[in-house]
């Protein structure tokens, strides 16, 4: 498996459509025994219609290699295992082969992730990490194969082939890539596409899950955020208002979450919440950050395969306006933000987004939204300058206690963990190393001093790790709780003098806050 950030997003070649969608069209088309790469050009029959089964993963499971080698044994005449379709009244669906169709396609079409069809689903909103696979990817296919437009010029003018050339040439006129065909109706085709592809290379347990409950509320928010509220419409079936508000909500909350990208080594304090936006591994982070917002007052959450399918959207909608409430609490300028800066709470010593810190932090404001407990954000904010110094001196050893218990329980422990230390600071006790291994109950795990480590090279993470305890050396504090401003995301313009004391507008008379101080500590 390639790394996650070098994996080359396909998942615009080929549309999707609802298996099931009754359409009063009753086309028919001939069985096909193979299709030919150019049969996948737009404006050819077959590419318009091409379909995947709405539910299917993305297809973005393939690194530049896997691409390459792919279009290689299509050139060389090398066997490549048929796909499998089935037909309904007005399309050909790809129960399995569509990454092997993708890569063919966005060989014709130059479009790697970053070409015109990709711009069309994705609302030319292509990812950082996107546009570098695809560059990677186009400048193997060149080197290793050539590009499709290298081959049209050889077709046009074959005068003085060499005999590699005229071989190649000949094998791209005459190949194709073979088609098996399932037969039967609808259910029949779902239930071929499930047993498919639970073998060979199998759907993880993130893909699975999203897939058999893809009508529920926090599949169809998950999807519908993580692309921004573009890329195919799940949402499509629901009420043309209901949709649009969807779209309004996933992509503001798209933005809160995932924005800016972040470049390695990092040189700005300006990151986004969510981590990377780039990675599959954003979709599981999505999904447990919703299931946050939906817990109950004792932080217990709810499965996904107890919320009822959402026929009307307005469940999807719900889950939708909780995150928000919960995100403007953490970011934003809202009256309610407490601005907690990202480099201090979600991210590791070198920069790295913690899933556990992310997801632990989030998991203890919402049980206190459930709980209307303001207190315990008036208690934050009277040791919230404590804390963060505590975080910031103590990272490398906090990194570590994150990474202690069992994957499964990382975020419940981490939430127990910093709750923990808000209360014994809130009680005046004085915190160290011992104390913070204490209080995530790991004394005899770790020993004091053997979490830093030391190596010759100036690695990446050792430059952001640089960056980052220089930057918030000098970064801006609040001046009413002595934390730390994400001037970027989350800042308030405080009148020193009260405007009922006399107070004016002048720059003199204002100070940059955190929403929350200004509004729930100064009033």
């Amino acid at each position: 498996m390639a790394a996650r950030s070098n994996l080359v997003n396909l998942d615009a070649l080929i549309k999707r459509a609802d298996l099931g969608l009754k359409i009063q069209d009753n086309s028919s088309f001939e069985t096909l025994n193979s299709i030919p790469a150019r049969e996948l050009k737009s404006g050819n029959g077959i590419a318009a219609l091409l379909r995947k089964p709405d539910f299917q993963r993305e297809t973005n499971h393939w690194g530049p290699e896997q691409v390459v080698s792919l279009l290689e044994c299509y050139i060389n005449g090398d066997l490549i295992p048929s796909v499998i379709l089935w037909r309904s009244s007005t399309n050909l669906f790809v129960i399995d082969g569509g990454h092997r169709l993708s890569a063919l396609r966005a060989w014709v079409e130059d479009d790697y992730g970053d070409g015109h069809i990709s711009h069309q689903l994705f609302g030319h909103d292509i990812p950082r990490e996107q546009r570098r696979a695809a560059d990677r990817t186009r400048k193997l296919v060149k080197d290793r194969v050539g590009s499709w437009e290298y081959y049209q010029k050889l077709l046009a003018d074959d005068a003085s082939l060499t005999e590699e050339q005229q071989r190649r040439i000949s094998v791209l006129t005459s190949r194709g890539i073979s088609v098996q065909w399932v037969v039967g109706d609808v259910d029949k085709a779902e239930t071929s596409f499930f047993n498919i592809n639970m073998k060979g290379t199998p759907l993880d347990a993130i893909e699975e899950m999203l897939l058999k409950n893809r009508k529920k509320s926090i599949p169809i928010a998950t999807r519908a955020i993580i692309r921004a509220g573009k890329g195919h419409r799940y949402w499509s079936e629901f009420d043309q208002g209901i949709a649009q508000q969807l779209e309004e909500k996933s992509a503001k909350l798209h933005r809160l979450l995932f924005e800016p990208e972040v470049d390695r080594p990092i040189k700005t304090l300006d990151l986004p919440l969510g981590g990377s936006r780039g990675v599959r591994t954003a979709i599981q982070v999505l999904k447990d950050f919703l299931l946050i917002t939906d817990c109950n007052q004792n932080g217990v959450l709810k499965k996904i395969e107890d919320y009822p399918d959402d026929v009307s959207g307005t469940d999807t909608l719900r889950i939708l306006s909780k995150a928000t409430t919960l995100s403007n609490r953490i970011t934003g300028n809202g009256d309610g933000s407490l601005g907690l800066h990202p480099a201090i709470y979600f991210y590791g010593p070198t920069g790295i987004h913690s899933t556990p810190m992310f997801l632990g932090t989030v998991l203890l404001v919402a049980k206190q939204l459930s709980n209307n407990n303001s207190q315990f954000f008036k208690d934050f904010i009277t040791i919230r300058s404590r804390l963060e110094k505590i975080m910031i001196e103590f990272k490398d050893l906090i990194a570590m206690i994150v990474q202690k218990p069992g994957s499964n329980v990382r975020v419940t422990r981490y939430c127990d963990f910093l709750n923990a230390v808000i209360k014994s600071l809130k009680q005046g006790e004085n915190i160290d190393e011992s104390k913070l291994i204490e209080l995530a109950e790991l004394e005899g795990r770790i020993l004091s001093g053997d979490f830093k480590r030391t190596s010759a090279k100036i690695s990446d993470e050792q430059k952001s790790k640089v960056f980052i305890d220089v930057a918030l050396r000098n970064a801006l504090k609040c001046p009413i709780c002595q934390g730390y401003l994400d001037t970027e995301k989350s800042v308030s313009y405080d009148h020193i003098v009260r405007v009922r004391e006399g107070g004016n507008g002048n720059s003199d008379n204002v100070q940059l806050t955190h929403p929350y101080c200004n509004q729930s500590v100064k009033c």
